[in-house]
């Protein structure tokens, strides 16, 4: 099945703000959804919340290759309008993509001509690394392996809901990032049994930025993703 995330916040929307609590975290009811959708592996998806703090890196890295794409076939979880706000947002001649997955927004990135661009995922297809415009690296957001100031630009999309350690991997986003960072996670609410693989959840714009704890920074809703945008010039000198 290949839905665009146009499509696909829609369907999310719905079931987080009209269908209620009590069917949303009953496994009967969500049950049926999981098996139209994953049919032979939903159990999988609806055991998630309970087994991942268990799972530790490695296990959930092996669970995320495994189920990867077991549902939604599509290039990029960006939506239209915010996927065009990032390529607007670009500054500088370098540009990191932290959590890569299919290449799809490091390929666009490349496209505007930038000096160096590249793409790093916990579990990157082989398919991604055949664009020899990106250099394709392997690696955890929580442990860059870059220098400090590598990037003038890190983006980072649809990926911190995914990470263990969440708040050493923003500390890793900012000390690569030269002159900026963008950070685009889905406004989800939590519930038991979500379709996507999420550890943390974003329900409102104040989540981020409880996270990021940066009051300067512009963090604004795109087509349900939220959006966050801070500048890097100087913060990492010294």
């Amino acid at each position: 099945m290949k839905l665009n995330r146009d499509v696909t916040v829609r369907i999310n929307w719905f079931l987080d703000n009209v269908v209620p609590p009590f069917l949303r975290d009953s496994r009967m009811f969500m049950g049926v959804l999981f098996w139209l959708l994953f049919r032979d592996k939903a159990a999988r998806f609806l055991d998630f919340k309970e087994q991942a703090p268990g799972l530790g890196e490695a296990g959930l890295r092996a669970l995320y290759k495994e189920l990867r794409n077991s549902h939604l076939e599509r290039d990029t979880d960006l939506n239209r309008e915010c996927l065009q706000r990032i390529l607007s947002d670009i500054v500088g001649e370098t540009v990191l993509d932290v959590g890569c997955g299919s290449g799809y927004v490091a390929r666009r990135i490349a496209e505007l001509g930038l000096k160096k661009v590249a793409g790093l995922d916990t579990n990157l297809p082989q398919e991604a690394r055949s664009d020899q415009r990106v250099q394709w690296l392997e690696g955890s957001a929580e442990f860059l392996p870059f220098a400090t100031g590598a990037a003038d630009t890190v983006v980072c999309s649809h990926t911190l809901e995914h990470v263990v350690d969440i708040e050493r991997a923003v500390a890793e986003l900012r000390r690569v990032a030269a002159m900026r960072l963008i950070v685009v996670v889905p406004m989800q609410r939590e519930y038991k049994y979500t379709f996507d693989l999420h550890l943390h959840f974003f329900p409102y714009p104040f989540s981020l930025l409880k996270l990021m704890k940066n009051p300067e920074a512009i963090c604004v809703v795109i087509g349900n993703d939220l959006y966050y945008c801070e500048e890097r010039q100087g913060q990492n000198a010294g």
